[in-house]
């Protein structure tokens, strides 16, 4: 009997006060550096998708995983309710590359670390991950000078060979990367890394690979932005 009630006082779930000034400190501390690795990730992500949108979610993530381990850290009857209700509610995200992910684990382990009172190593492991993700960026060497994604892909009979297309690149780029190169019979599609200094390089580039063949398509896709 004994036995029974103190597994029945182990579930139960414990009325236990959380210090309002402790969690706000938490709160805040937690909005700051879910702040910071926003920044981080706009600075220093390589993703082709929009990072900057991409991490206007990192803040909302951070203070509510935060404000779920605070509730369900002093009861293990809430923890088994949460697992409960997460499989249930199904989170679909399209997550297109692994560096997404990571970061978001980043923003979730935060979360994690102030809602269960661990301030002092959670800003130390934030900040060594955050300088050690900033050296990376700063001594990579490979394809660092890019700023655009290119594609030019042309049809028809009279399509261009990609060594003319190249040699118009170089004329307005001051780095082109070739990546992907695909050509069939009456199709020709390239994909670059390229690098254009200033607007009006972009704009000429442009007119001189349309000049090439009047089936040429031309695709930009930022990766820094134009400088």
């Amino acid at each position: 009997m004994n036995k029974i009630q103190t597994f029945q006082d182990f579930l139960a779930t414990q009325s236990v006060q959380v210090p309002v000034a402790g969690f706000i400190l938490n709160l805040c501390l937690a909005a700051v550096l879910s702040f910071v690795l926003s920044r981080v990730y706009a600075r220093y992500g390589v993703s082709l998708s929009n990072r900057r949108m991409f991490a206007k979610n990192f803040m909302l993530i951070t203070m509510t995983t935060m404000l779920i381990i605070t509730i369900v850290k002093s009861s293990l009857a809430l923890s088994l309710g949460l697992v409960g209700a997460l499989s249930i509610v199904r989170f679909r995200a399209a997550i297109k590359e692994p560096e997404e992910l990571a970061y978001l684990f980043l923003a979730i382990a935060i979360g994690l670390g102030f809602g269960a009172d661990q301030r002092v190593i959670t800003i130390v492991a934030f900040l060594i991950i955050c300088g050690i993700t900033m050296l990376r960026k700063r001594y990579h060497s490979s394809g660092e000078n890019q700023n655009l994604y290119l594609t030019v892909a042309t049809t028809g009979t009279e399509k261009i060979g990609l060594g003319r297309i190249t040699e118009s690149l170089k004329k307005h780029c001051s780095a082109v990367d070739i990546k992907r190169f695909d050509e069939s019979a009456d199709a020709l599609e390239a994909s670059f890394l390229v690098e254009f200094n200033t607007f009006s390089s972009l704009e000429e580039a442009k007119s001189d690979l349309r000049k090439l063949n009047d089936s040429v398509r031309i695709t930009f896709l930022d990766n820094k932005g134009v400088l």
